[in-house]
């Protein structure tokens, strides 16, 4: 990806999810006794329902959950955008450590320190456990996340299991283990995938009456708590709360009593961990409404038109889910920013979940074939996009560690001639190497002819190479690049004394700027390191 990118995220279709809880709502007494008779029914019979874990009750579902959501941490080995790191695990390294790059938005306060202290509290205990290997500041902060992955796939099954029955909970819990996007992303240190998760826990508890799950001030907090982690997570709960607001018969009792009191907790909060680490008060949520909608200086990253999400977001993050979703849309009635990513998507992903579930629940003759489809056709673009596509980036990050293994360290000098933020940088290190990367921060003060870093030197790379590093006394020990900017400086390496020591595969589909492989080189001095 070239750069950091934000944006704001679609409404999922809430008018159909609606339905499905009034539904729920008025044949609350009937699910609930049919739902006894499946639970407490005779263990050899609940062993039939295949995928639920229903033999070994919620603790061995739970169990088989994280077992496959760590399988699913270690064999995704790819990088997918700059935020997982930057965002997060660069952040929390310096909050710990002391050292660590911070990019321009935290310098205008449009990010909150809340989600890196989360992994900035795994390290630190780490660090007091004297066990601060840069493999386990890598892996750690993964597993945990995939732990909460397994948790949020768990709850997802017990509130199909609550709004429907176990048969379709069985297929929902099918078709969230199947999708390729979900594997492909539920493990990583985004924000968006925290919201995804969050999403799932607040939906468990959102109150449906009747009901002994619902709790409002739990949904509430959970979805405050999403806000402050990424403030477009308002937007898919925004018709949701609203319902529920309706169905209050004390209306100024829930706006008064748990909307407020749980909106201060949390933004007070938010608050004071930026006061700590920011050193003033800032409040990062109008900030960011500031940046992204008011001012729209979100655009500086590429813009997509408003249709963008159904033409290719949904499609693509859906695979061959979508006939499913389509088909579950269609039954589920008869029965109840200008930048945009892929990513932004994915905390509606549960909602389009479910109603492929709930279409594979209704299918007669194809059903098993339809399931076997639905697992192949996921399997190839899960395993590809994690273990082969765009993993580069880390696996160049295992080179750079070497150099914090030798005594010439303090001489290395790491430049990255990359788009900007094209790989992790001190926390998949974690030694004080010297290190720089091609800057790319948007021009805040309405400069039309403004120019980053990075765009100066792919405009001449060559010229730009040699204005920079005019001393040899200035060059970096270790150039790392795309294999497509490699003709273009040849003569640059070649006269400066660099030979090329790795060459590390990146992706299949080069495009632009960024190339199929990633070259690492080495001035050729008396330094021995690899």
């Amino acid at each position: 990806m070239r750069r950091m990118r934000r944006c704001r995220s679609p409404a999922p279709p809430m008018a159909a999810v609606g339905g499905l809880l009034d539904r729920a709502r008025r044949k609350e007494a009937v699910r609930l006794r049919r739902r006894r008779s499946v639970l407490y029914s005779d263990p050899s019979a609940a062993a039939g329902q295949a995928g639920a874990g229903a033999a070994g009750g919620p603790a061995r579902l739970l169990a088989l959950a994280v077992a496959l959501r760590a399988l699913n941490c270690f064999l995704v080995q790819t990088s997918f955008v700059p935020d997982e790191y930057w965002q997060a695990l660069e952040v929390a390294h310096r909050m710990v450590f002391n050292y660590g790059h911070l990019t321009w938005e935290w310098a205008h306060g449009l990010r909150s320190y809340s989600y890196p202290l989360i992994f900035a509290g795994i390290y630190k205990a780490l660090q007091l456990l004297a066990q601060d290997d840069v493999q386990l500041l890598i892996w750690i902060p993964r597993l945990a996340q995939a732990v909460l992955a397994a948790f949020a796939d768990v709850k997802l099954y017990s509130l199909v299991q609550h709004l429907e029955n176990a048969e379709t909970a069985k297929w929902v819990y099918f078709c969230q283990l199947c999708s390729w996007f979900t594997w492909y992303s539920c493990t990583r240190t985004l924000t968006n995938t925290m919201e995804t998760l969050l999403t799932i826990f607040a939906l468990s508890y959102y109150p449906i009456r009747g009901s002994k799950m619902g709790s409002s001030c739990k949904y509430l907090a959970l979805i405050a708590l999403a806000i402050v982690i990424r403030p477009t997570a308002v937007i898919p709960w925004i018709p949701l709360v609203f319902s529920h607001f309706l169905q209050e018969q004390r209306k100024a009792d829930f706006i008064l009593h748990r909307c407020i009191p749980v909106g201060l907790v949390t933004i007070g909060a938010s608050l004071i961990i930026d006061r700590v680490f920011f050193g003033e008060w800032v409040l990062v949520q109008l900030n960011f409404l500031k940046f992204n909608v008011l001012q729209n200086f979100g655009t500086f990253y590429g813009s997509h038109p408003w249709h963008w999400y159904f033409t290719q977001g949904l499609p693509v993050i859906l695979g061959t889910h979508l006939p499913f979703f389509i088909h579950g849309c269609v039954l589920a009635p008869k029965s109840m920013l200008s930048h945009k990513e892929f990513r932004f998507i994915y905390p509606v992903l549960p909602f389009c979940i479910f109603f492929c579930g709930y279409s594979l629940k209704h299918l007669k003759a194809w059903k098993k074939s339809a399931a076997s489809f639905l697992l192949l056709s996921n399997l190839v673009p899960a395993l590809y996009t994690g273990l082969i596509h765009q993993r580069g980036p880390l696996d160049v990050m295992s080179h750079i560690q070497q150099l914090c293994n030798n005594s010439y360290q303090s001489q290395a000098f790491v430049f990255f001639m990359m788009p900007c933020h094209s790989t992790p940088f001190y926390s998949h290190v974690h030694c004080p190497l010297k290190m720089r990367f091609l800057q790319c921060p948007p021009d805040l003060t309405g400069n039309e002819s403004y120019i980053d870093e990075a765009d100066v030197f792919y405009s001449d790379p060559l010229g730009w190479l040699n204005k920079e590093f005019y001393n040899d006394t200035l060059l970096p020990s270790h150039l790392i690049f795309f294999s497509v900017l490699e003709q273009e400086i040849s003569s640059f390496l070649a006269l400066r004394g660099y030979e090329k020591t790795a060459t590390v595969f990146h992706t299949h589909i080069p495009q632009g700027r960024i190339g199929s492989h990633i070259y690492i080189y080495r001035k050729n001095t008396e330094m021995n390191h690899t």
